[in-house]
């Protein structure tokens, strides 16, 4: 096996699965299996995602990239997508100083857009979590996902890591991971139930990234 691939995790919350990620690249490490990845960098679309602080303490360095910071007060009248190229301008150019290799989205709240899509086309995997192509797109992100799920009747839900492409969900299907809805559920008893899976299926997709380039 090669180097690791230095990677990027994107996050704008808790980072649970940023945590899940930098727990399995030490515990690789240090049973002395290389792990196929390295954590070089953590970057958040929001200033108080506590995923910054998990960063802080595994010594990775870690960016806030939002658009109030990097439109100041352009970003109150910004639209859409003057907010996400503003970001995702920002992060490919943090990604180019740490010269990073691929990058995950865990919980990441931004769409990706323009030169990053590019240059890291079939190099980004996203975490959706419902069984994609149903329910996804713009606007179904945590809580309005599994909300949809059950307004739709559905017998199964569970988690999609895919690739990452210029549509919204619409990448190529990675991994998928299954879990029923029961009769009695609710959009925080189907997400109990469906994040065990969150976290063992980011781990596996980027391990299978870093396969398939290596």
């Amino acid at each position: 096996m090669g180097k690791p691939l230095k990677t990027a995790v994107l996050v704008s919350g808790g980072g649970t699965n940023l945590q899940v990620l930098i727990d399995e690249e030490h515990t690789m490490n240090s049973s002395g299996e290389q792990c196929p990845y390295e954590i070089a960098l953590v970057v958040s679309s929001a200033s108080n995602a506590y995923a910054l602080e998990r960063a802080k303490k595994a010594n990775i360095p870690n960016f806030v990239a939002s658009p109030s910071l990097l439109l100041g007060e352009k970003a109150k009248n910004a639209t859409r997508d003057e907010k996400r190229f503003a970001v995702s301008n920002k992060v490919f150019e943090l990604c180019k100083e740490y010269k990073i290799e691929v990058i995950v989205l865990a919980g990441f709240l931004t769409v990706l857009g323009g030169s990053i899509i590019d240059k890291y086309a079939e190099k980004i995997i996203n975490l959706h979590p419902a069984l994609l192509p149903k329910f996804g797109g713009v606007g179904m992100f945590g809580r309005y996902v599994h909300e949809a799920v059950l307004a739709s009747g559905e017998k199964e839900s569970g988690i999609t890591v895919h690739l990452v492409d210029a549509g919204c969900d619409t990448g190529k299907i990675l991994l998928q991971k299954r879990v029923p809805v029961l009769p009695n559920d609710t959009p925080e008893t189907l997400y109990e139930r469906i994040a065990p899976y969150e976290h063992q299926a980011i781990v596996e997709g980027l391990k299978l990234l870093a396969k398939k380039l290596s």
